[in-house]
């Protein structure tokens, strides 16, 4: 019996949160960084701040629960673009990458382009990479191109040079509109291929000396 209620409760404390996180995207897209506060996002569910601290302790934390529902989303929209070619599978990742980005800019700012000074409490960097499925998909891509002789070197070292890549390119694009780019998904393209013939060109080290389990 008090078993079912502790998971009665449970299950309520998540649904909780996911209306929370669900709230918290909502008034990011309509109102950017400054626009998320816990004052704003109490109200838009109805609860009282104090409610919405015993979920997140300040707003760094309901950014890294952004972070962590939109890597979700991101990995499953790449997953909805398989490939025979791992060349061709590698690069889905970087196109929705940039789709994702560029039709929402202002969540990208919020959740990709604002400093993380500490990890959240009591959560682990360790934590952290399990809860990014969206890293993991692109890893497990590059790792493909590395088993078919398209990519050579360590693949964390391949994943990360790409993620910093096209994070750099939907920066500019959403920061700088007036740039004469050209077409975006065009110059998402270009970057896509620069970046592919650059790294197929060398034998990429891992970026540290300590080796990280992926």
């Amino acid at each position: 019996m008090a078993l079912s209620v502790q998971k009665r409760r449970e299950k309520q404390k998540a649904e909780l949160r996911s209306e929370l996180v669900d709230a918290a995207h909502k008034l990011v897209q309509e109102e950017g960084y400054e626009g998320l506060t816990i004052r704003k996002l109490a109200k838009r569910v109805g609860y009282a701040p104090m409610s919405v601290y015993s979920y997140f302790a300040d707003k760094q934390d309901i950014l890294f629960a952004l972070a962590e529902d939109a890597f979700e989303t991101l990995a499953r929209r790449i997953e909805e673009h398989p490939a025979d070619d791992p060349v061709e599978a590698l690069r889905a990742v970087m196109t929705e990458y940039a789709a994702f980005g560029l039709g929402n800019p202002n969540e990208y700012r919020t959740v990709f382009m604002t400093e993380k000074t500490r990890l959240p409490e009591g959560r682990s960097y360790e934590d952290m990479e399990e809860g990014n499925p969206a890293m993991k998909v692109l890893i497990k891509r590059v790792e493909a191109c590395v088993a078919a002789g398209k990519l050579k070197g360590d693949p964390r070292a391949i994943a990360t040079m790409l993620w910093t890549v096209g994070h750099g390119t939907i920066s500019l694009l959403i920061t700088f509109p007036f740039y004469p780019f050209g077409d975006p998904q065009a110059y998402v393209k270009r970057m896509c291929d620069f970046m592919l013939a650059s790294l197929s060109a060398q034998d990429i080290p891992p970026l540290t000396d300590t080796p990280i389990n992926c």
